[in-house]
């Protein structure tokens, strides 16, 4: 049986919230338990994070480690923390430590609010050893409450809902997560895999561990494991790109990066595409190059690429163009001189086509922590800003942020952004036809229904057309789901989803149209 305490009293946080968690403290004179220490950034992560909560990622916190000049290994003091949060430009920073007298397993911890700089109430939760990842789990939902005291689900349907893990799987993955030697590190995640197969975080450490030993083939086995649906696909994904262009695979490391294109917009993901959509299609690598330059202006690489396919494309002008901004933010870039050069020495600007090119320049860096956090700020600065606003514009807000988390797969997220648009204007009909998408999508199938009749009620709406035709199909009703497909492409002929539908609605109805056999 779990036992928690918890103060209360806190004040509400504005949403899109930054955490940093540092490895707990060890008091337990019991031994063989030091890498729990380490368990608590990573478990606190996996079960914290959402689109309005970010816990920074283990290699954040170690590159502020590195620039303070602060050994890994090493427990820093809280100033030395305070320190790296500040840095890192985080909210809060979780603190704690942990013990085990021989029978109960034991952790107090506290959050510190850096932009108000005091801590706020103790939180403490108890329970047996092998319940370790529920004692981790339950001190999750009290940091949650604690950020966020008005928002955080019920304790024990946010327990429930948590995804299992085997207390032996999760040591063998922290255990890889901390050592140093890349054979143990791929061996303890091998073994955590091996006893928990869906355990996606260790699947997808094993196949960055791959990755970094260049052993791709394995890397990319691995990465594809990975389901779509899983938030930790666009990662997985992007490594996967990596991994199948270094083994020359570029057809799958260009479906790979598109993937991870269509979910987040972030500057190395569509350089890296236009790396490996060069080869056939100069047009579709150049737009993937224009598109990194305008989202990161200030790095020289994305501004070289494009010069690179500018020049390969026959534009000298261009490519000049793109050249100087890449000397002007990195003046010793010998390949961009040297390129520069050759394009402005040759009569009218015209280069033989023996004189080759240089490469184009992949970028393995993933930056979805940056653009995250960065997402979070925005959020957060424009929520202050509506506060003031009139609740329809609020509201809307509210819906158009919930349909990006929708297209993006965070349902959970998106429900409640759709709920709070409703909760600011009952009347807004975009937000019901979100919500039903959402609710159908989780099997409530009345309460979608529901949501997209309101929804239509209040103005017509492709989107809740195809909630109640998905709905009425599955009700074996499919004259009535034609008809609302028909309605829906009517309104967005070129809605793909309304497409698939009527596929499926006219196979369904040629079926019942198929006479019965002779008896």
């Amino acid at each position: 049986m779990l036992v928690s305490s918890f103060g209360v009293g806190q004040t509400a946080a504005a949403p899109g919230q930054t955490v940093l968690v540092v490895p707990f403290e060890n008091e337990s004179k019991a031994p063989g338990l030091e890498w729990i220490g380490d368990s608590f950034p990573e478990l606190l992560k996996e079960r914290l994070d959402s689109p309005s909560l970010f816990v920074l990622p283990r290699e954040d916190r170690l590159r502020a480690y590195d620039r303070l000049g602060i050994p890994i290994e090493l427990r820093p003091s809280r100033p030395t923390i305070y320190r790296i949060a500040e840095q890192l430009d985080v909210d809060y920073i979780v603190l704690g430590q942990y013990n085990f007298d021989g029978r109960a397993f034991s952790v107090n911890a506290q959050l510190l609010d850096m932009r108000r700089t005091h801590l706020l109430p103790e939180m403490k939760e108890t329970g047996p050893l092998p319940q370790l990842i529920d004692v981790q789990t339950g001190l999750a939902w009290d940091i949650l409450h604690g950020i966020f005291p008005s928002a955080a689900a019920n304790r024990d349907a946010y327990l429930r809902q948590a995804v299992p893990v085997r207390l032996d799987a999760f040591e063998h993955y922290i255990k890889g997560v901390i050592a140093s030697a890349p054979e143990e590190q791929i061996q303890n995640f091998h073994e955590a895999v091996r006893l928990n197969p869906s355990y996606w975080v260790a699947t997808l450490q094993l196949g960055k561990a791959y990755y970094r030993e260049r052993q791709y083939e394995q890397a990319t086995t691995w990465l594809a494991k990975i389901p779509e649906s899983d938030p930790l696909s666009s990662e997985a994904n992007f490594f996967l790109g990596l991994s199948a262009y270094y083994h020359g695979d570029l057809s799958k490391a260009e479906s790979a990066f598109f993937e991870v294109a269509d979910r987040l917009p972030l500057a190395g993901v569509y350089n890296d595409l236009g790396v490996v959509t060069d080869h056939r299609d100069k047009k579709a690598a150049i737009d993937c190059f224009q598109k990194a330059a305008a989202a990161d202006p200030t790095e020289p690489d994305y501004h070289f690429n494009l010069a690179v396919e500018f020049y390969r494309s026959g534009d000298t002008t261009g490519a000049a163009r793109q050249l100087r901004e890449t000397l002007a933010l990195r003046p010793d870039d010998i390949e961009a001189k040297s390129l520069l050069t050759m394009i402005t020495s040759q009569p009218h600007g015209v280069v033989p086509a023996s004189l080759k090119s240089p490469a184009e320049r992949i970028r393995s860096n993933y930056e979805e922590s940056t653009f995250r956090q960065l997402t979070l700020k925005i959020d957060a600065v424009a929520e202050q800003r509506l506060a003031k606003a009139d609740p329809q514009t609020h509201a809307r807000y509210h819906s158009d942020r919930g349909h990006q988390l929708l297209k993006q797969g965070f349902l959970l997220e998106a429900e409640r952004e759709f709920r709070e648009a409703l909760t600011l204007n009952p009347s807004n009909g975009d937000a019901h036809s979100g919500l039903a998408t959402v609710l159908e999508s989780a099997n409530k199938y009345v309460d979608a229904r529901n949501e997209a009749e309101s929804a239509l009620r209040l103005r017509p709406s492709s989107e809740a057309l195809l909630v109640l035709a998905k709905l009425d199909l599955r009700e074996n009703k499919p004259e009535m789901a034609n008809e609302e497909v028909d309605r829906a492409l009517r309104m967005d002929p070129t809605n793909a989803t309304a497409q698939g539908l009527k596929q499926t609605v006219a196979a369904k109805l040629a079926q019942e149209a198929q006479p019965l056999p002779n008896q």
